[in-house]
C-alpha cells in the first residue's frame, strides 16, 4: 500500500455562542468549506464547539444524539476531509457526554467521550456530564491515523500514554481553556504550551490543539491554538483572534523523531501493568 508522506492539517480557533447550536452550526459549515478550499485533510474544532462551555443545566437542551440531522449535515460538507467537532451527546434520556464527533465521507466515523471531567477551580463538568470510558482512534488517510483527547484528558498522563500506545500519527487536542479558570496562580496560557509540547516531543507525535478565543460570560478564552511537529516544534500558531491555522505534517519526520527517541518501542507495557497492579 502506498502511504502519502504529507498530511495537510488545520485548527479552527473560533468562539462559540453559548447554547446557540444552530448559529454555531452555520459558522462550522463556513469553516469547513474554507478548509476544503485550502486542501485541508484533517481539521480540529475546539471542545464543545457547537454549544459553548458554561452550559449548566442547559446541557439537556443542547444535547443531540449521533443521529441528529445537524451532525449529518456537517458530515456531508466534510467530503473526504476528516473534521473533529465538539458537541454534547445524548446517549440516552438524561445521559449526556462532552463529546467529539469525528466526521468524514458523509458519516460519523467515531465519537470520543471525554474521559477526565474536571471538578476543580471554576470547573464543574462532573456535575453535568457522564465520563467516557474508551480511547478513540480513527484512520485519516492510508498511513495516517489520529487519536482524540478532550482538554482535561491531557492532564491525566496515564490517559495520554494509553491513547498514544496504538501509535497514531496525530494527536487531536480540542480544548476550552479560559484564563484563570483553575486558579489565579495556575497559568493556562503557559502550562498548556508546556503540556502539548511535552507530549509531542516525548512520543514523536504531532499535536493539533484547538482552543476558543473570546468571551463567554465572565470568562475569557485566550486562544493559543497551535500545531506542533513530532519534536515539539511549533508549525503554526494562532493570533489573538478567530481564524484558521494550517500546517503540513511529514510522515518521514515522525518516523525520524520516533526512531531517535523510541518512547513507543520502549514503553514496556507488561512492566507498567505489573507495577500498577497493586494500586487502585
Amino acid at each position: 500500500m502506498h502511504y502519502q508522506d504529507e498530511l495537510h492539517v488545520a485548527a479552527a480557533q473560533l468562539n462559540a455562542e453559548l447554547g446557540e447550536v444552530d448559529a454555531n452550526l452555520e459558522r462550522h459549515l463556513e469553516i469547513l468549506r474554507d478548509a476544503a478550499d485550502r486542501g485541508v485533510e484533517l481539521l480540529v474544532f475546539p471542545e464543545l464547539s457547537l454549544t459553548g462551555y458554561g452550559l449548566g443545566s442547559d446541557v439537556m437542551r443542547v444535547a443531540m444524539p449521533v443521529e441528529d440531522p445537524r451532525l449529518a449535515r456537517l458530515a456531508r460538507t466534510c467530503g473526504d476531509m476528516q473534521a473533529v467537532v465538539g458537541f454534547v451527546e445524548e446517549a440516552s434520556p438524561g445521559e449526556y457526554y462532552n463529546a467529539l464527533a469525528i466526521l468524514q465521507y458523509g458519516e460519523i466515523v467515531a465519537v470520543h467521550r471525554k474521559l477526565n471531567l474536571p471538578t476543580y477551580g471554576g470547573l464543574e463538568e462532573g456535575k453535568w456530564f457522564t465520563h467516557g470510558s474508551e480511547i478513540t482512534h480513527a484512520q485519516v488517510r492510508p498511513g495516517w491515523s489520529a487519536t482524540q483527547l478532550i482538554c482535561a484528558d491531557l492532564w491525566n498522563p496515564a490517559l495520554v500514554h494509553a491513547a498514544l500506545l496504538p501509535r497514531p500519527t496525530v494527536l487531536c487536542a480540542p480544548i476550552n481553556s479560559a484564563s484563570g479558570i483553575v486558579s489565579e496562580d495556575f497559568s493556562n496560557e503557559q502550562n498548556w504550551a508546556l503540556n502539548v509540547r511535552f507530549y509531542a516531543m516525548t512520543y514523536g507525535t504531532p499535536v493539533i490543539m484547538a482552543n476558543r478565543y473570546g468571551p463567554e460570560g465572565a470568562s475569557h478564552f485566550w486562544g493559543g491554538s497551535r500545531i506542533l511537529g513530532p519534536r515539539g516544534e511549533t508549525l503554526a500558531a494562532a493570533e489573538d483572534d478567530e481564524g484558521l491555522i494550517t500546517a503540513i505534517l511529514s510522515r518521514t519526520a515522525i518516523a525520524r523523531a520516533r526512531f531517535e527517541l523510541p518512547t513507543h518501542r520502549d514503553a514496556d507495557t507488561p512492566l507498567i501493568r505489573k507495577l500498577m497492579a497493586g494500586y487502585r
